[in-house]
């Protein structure tokens, strides 16, 4: 894809994502990789003048800064706004979910402070095809196979239906500077291992996984609206307890129908996925009681949803 179509592709993915955007300003994630640079000279040429960038510097390895300063410093001669934010929260738990809820915690607060109407974020269609590999991998459903989304609240991903290759080619047609991260071929992480063997997968299309991915993540909304609409026919409060009068539903339905059940009961709590939330379906349709969490859900004709008495937590 030449660098004049990558243009014209970005406007076109701008204008279906939020429609007339002559007036928008946006927020460009830069982490100093080729495809976040491809996305700020992109974002310059469409919309001059209303383009500030913000590069995430999570200090977990050397070179980190010198990324950042490169990037600081393109910005500054040509004049655009850039800042380098850092997260103030210790590690916690998975290095990469703590790296990625920092990441866009920081840039939604730019993004508020700097009254921005648009972050956008460089994920390209190979990032959306290992994404869909990686959560196929473990077990995902229609939500998890909907891969990253296009738009999420300001987030925009104007690029998921171009190639990594042509990013590539763009960023050294213009004379970007740009880095590699070596996190991106360190063998610890699951999805450098899948990268590497992607690279000698010629027979997959990487757009059409895209195009699924786009497909399923439809599917998901209109799941969302049917379980909006039923949820507000048959979910209510007795008390403390949600009780849910209908169970007869198709057992996607009955999943998501029963996780805003617990949701409810246990707002902090962590829901239960997979195994653990057919088995409590299961034991519902006997009409037993089981613990699931800080809940108790009890089965029969209605099922019941509450909290557990706090002994039972520990």
């Amino acid at each position: 894809m030449a660098a004049a179509d990558l243009l014209v592709e970005l406007g076109a993915s701008i204008a279906v994502l939020i429609g007339d955007a002559s007036h928008a300003r946006f927020g460009v994630a830069v982490s100093g990789g080729p495809d976040s640079m491809a996305l700020l000279d992109l974002a310059l040429r469409a919309f001059p003048d209303r383009v500030e960038a913000a590069t995430v510097d999570h200090g977990l390895r050397e070179g980190s800064a010198a990324e950042a300063a490169m990037v600081a410093d393109w910005c500054r001669e040509r004049s655009v706004p850039h800042v380098t934010l850092h997260p103030d929260d210790p590690v916690r738990g998975n290095l990469q979910q703590w790296a990625r809820r920092q990441r866009y915690h920081l840039l939604e607060a730019w993004r508020a402070e700097r009254r921005i109407d648009w972050l956008l974020t460089a994920h390209h269609a190979d990032d959306q095809l290992e994404t869909l590999l990686m959560r196929l991998n473990r077990g995902a459903g229609v939500n998890g196979l909907a891969g990253v989304r296009a738009r999420q609240g300001h987030v925009l991903r104007p690029l998921l239906g171009m190639r990594k290759p042509a990013l590539i080619a763009y960023a050294a047609d213009r004379s970007l500077p740009y880095a590699d991260d070596p996190s991106n071929h360190d063998p610890r992480f699951d999805r450098a291992v899948l990268r590497r063997a992607l690279a000698d997968a010629e027979w997959i299309v990487v757009e059409a996984a895209g195009r699924s991915a786009a497909a399923l993540g439809e599917a998901e909304e209109a799941l969302d609206w049917t379980v909006d609409m039923f949820e507000t026919r048959h979910v209510r409060a007795e008390g403390a307890a949600w009780l849910l009068d209908r169970t007869d539903f198709p057992r996607e339905l009955l999943r998501r129908l029963l996780l805003r059940l617990f949701k409810r009961a246990d707002p902090q709590g962590i829901p239960p996925r997979g195994e653990a939330l057919d088995r409590a379906i299961a034991a519902a349709q006997r009409g037993e009681k089981v613990s699931v969490g800080h809940c108790l859900l009890k089965g029969g004709a209605e099922w019941t949803v509450l909290l557990a008495p706090r002994r039972r937590w520990q």
